[in-house]
């Protein structure tokens, strides 16, 4: 299975700093796939992974269209080549011509993303749903191309004023997913000694960071100045 750090992650030494965040991507986009339907627009698809998720009989898209900058994605995969290639500001299809559109750890890196979600707005049809998501929790990558973290009232006024209603924001995980993803990205990310880092995972550092994940809860009011999450994931609905 080529997908299966997206599909299936493995939750071990190696993996363990990505296990969680594509975990719950993986989630909230099986939660989302009833809403994605007809030609579905993937923007910054890179190596494409939910694709077979999205795709009948899985799911309901009919057609997928990938959409990412003209760069060859590799990373240890067959090189992926998108079905449309873009320069980050015009998305090459006419206005409403695509029944769906994804965005999935891209807006982070739009220098202007309130320019983006109103180009996905243009080529999506009157009530077709977007679906998105961000990260919060997590270390500076694909530097200098990090531009934002977005707060669930920074995205929905985003998308708001992009003409997208019906928005409704979600926490990817809350305190103990926090964090466990912390503990997490210090053992694989920090620098550690291969020997520590190893001994430090069998010791206790496994059965921790396992049992939070088990133990998490995930915020349901934003309003609260008490939670905090991991990443966000939003779906609307075109004005």
């Amino acid at each position: 299975m080529p997908f299966e750090d997206y599909l299936s992650p493995r939750f071990d030494l190696d993996n363990i700093d990505r296990f969680y965040v594509r975990s719950s991507i993986y989630a909230a986009l099986k939660a989302a796939v009833p809403h994605l339907s007809g030609t579905l627009l993937d923007v910054g698809c890179g190596k494409m992974p939910y694709k077979s998720v999205l795709m009948r009989p899985q799911g309901r898209t009919e057609k997928y269209l990938g959409l990412d900058l003209d760069i060859p994605v590799t990373e240890g995969y067959a090189a992926a080549r998108p079905d449309l290639l873009w320069d980050g500001k015009t998305i090459p299809l006419a206005d409403a011509s695509v029944d769906s559109v994804m965005l999935t750890e891209v807006l982070e890196h739009c220098f202007d993303p309130s320019a983006v979600l109103k180009e996905t707005s243009r080529v999506l049809r009157k009530d077709g749903f977007v679906f998105i998501t961000v990260p919060f929790l997590w270390p500076l990558h694909d530097v200098p191309y990090d531009e934002y973290r977005y707060t669930p009232f920074s995205l929905e006024k985003h998308l708001a004023g992009a003409g997208y209603g019906n928005i409704r924001i979600s926490a990817l995980g809350g305190w103990n997913a926090s964090l466990g993803q912390m503990l997490a990205l210090w053992l694989n990310r920090s620098g550690l000694p291969d020997r520590r880092r190893r001994w430090l995972y069998r010791l206790f550092l496994k059965r921790v960071i396992s049992g939070l994940y088990k133990r998490d809860r995930k915020p349901t009011n934003f309003l609260d100045n008490t939670y905090m999450i991991t990443g966000l994931t939003a779906l609307a609905q075109k004005s």
